[in-house]
């Protein structure tokens, strides 16, 4: 993997990439708990032990389709991908028709510049699903050659049906709601446009995107970490458990989402993910630029680019998530160096350098 040859076997490349792999289980309890809540909208619940009840309850039917086989879970991703798709593209271009083509959103509100650069950290974590798709490059066919066009393929779609989604609740919803109906705004901003009907099919969308979503995640996490076993970067224990260690780790991931799933609200757990997932970014950028450069013929403009984007918005996100909830800071904080330094404990040192480039 690319943080080991960039570092070496040490602990900086392992707590790097124990931060991506606990970055997408976060995401994982995100995906969960905006099922939950999404699934009960039809009854009119906002909150309670429901949304942590049902998204756990998911978390475990993610188990299930995993443990029944790569097969089960590659037939659920393309056809579940496929509806997903194609329905909030639908559902885009409807709400578009009837506001007349417009794409003026209702009401007009400044944006803070803080504000705006501390949402891309959020942004960055809508993209970060192409992870899974490097973390189960096994399981392609010519990963050399189709893993790099994959990515672009999906974000390609992402960036065009997130920018559908974004516009169609910004003609259909104004602000003041949009933030009110922040963890189901799609489902609301159905209603004007569609109708009850709209409302109801809407919601069924939502829960076929989050539950497809989760059940990709989960393989790809449970992976990551065997590989991580496989190459002594981190410790493993079977707990008394039989099977190969991809099956054990399978349990650790949905254990370790669904107690995120019980313990934390959208919002933090978002948060979190985001703090986990621009640490471990910017880590990439600089290892691949210090050490790696001349070997991919890389640009080091771009590298560096990169790296000082990540920190501005790092930066602004802390800044703005330390005036309005710091403990969520202290907690990602806490975690970061819990992480860096387990690792250095358990590897002895923090990098080992590869060889000259």
């Amino acid at each position: 993997m690319i943080l080991t040859k960039a570092y070496g076997p040490g602990a900086v490349a392992a707590a790097a990439s124990l931060l991506m792999a606990l970055s997408m289980v976060i995401n994982e309890s995100l995906v969960a708990r905006t099922f939950a809540t999404y699934a009960l909208r039809p009854f009119d619940i906002e909150g309670g032990p429901l949304v942590p009840l049902i998204g756990v309850a998911l978390i475990v039917f993610a188990y299930a389709v995993n443990r029944s086989g790569n097969r089960s879970v590659g037939l659920w991703s393309i056809i579940m991908s496929a509806l997903k798709i194609g329905g909030i593209a639908i559902f885009g271009i409807a709400a578009l028709w009837a506001a007349g083509g417009t794409w003026q959103v209702q009401g007009s509100e400044p944006a803070a510049p803080l504000g705006f650069v501390a949402s891309v950290a959020l942004s960055i974590l809508a993209f970060k699903g192409f992870t899974t798709i490097t973390n189960s490059g096994a399981e392609i066919v010519d990963p050399h050659r189709n893993v790099g066009r994959t990515i672009m393929i999906s974000i390609a779609i992402c960036a065009v049906v997130y920018l559908l989604v974004a516009f169609a609740v910004g003609v259909s919803l104004p602000p003041e709601q949009i933030r009110a109906a922040q963890d189901y705004a799609l489902a609301e901003a159905a209603g004007p446009v569609l109708g009850q009907s709209g409302f109801y099919l809407t919601v069924a969308l939502a829960m076929v995107a989050t539950a497809s979503g989760l059940i990709a995640s989960v393989f790809a996490v449970s992976r990551m970490l065997a590989m991580l076993t496989d190459m002594k970067m981190i410790p493993h224990s079977h707990f008394g458990m039989t099977g190969s260690i991809q099956s054990h780790t399978l349990v650790y991931t949905v254990v370790i989402a669904g107690l995120l799933t019980v313990l934390f609200d959208l919002s933090r757990i978002a948060s979190l993910g985001a703090f986990f997932y621009l640490v471990m970014d910017m880590a990439v950028h600089w290892g691949v630029w210090r050490n790696l450069r001349g070997q991919i013929k890389g640009r080091g403009w771009v590298m560096l680019t990169a790296l000082a984007l990540d920190a501005v918005v790092l930066a602004a996100f802390t800044t703005l998530k330390w005036r309005s909830d710091p403990m969520i800071v202290a907690y990602a904080v806490a975690g970061i160096v819990m992480v860096f330094t387990y690792e250095r404990a358990f590897l002895k040192h923090w990098i080992t350098m590869p060889e000259a480039r």
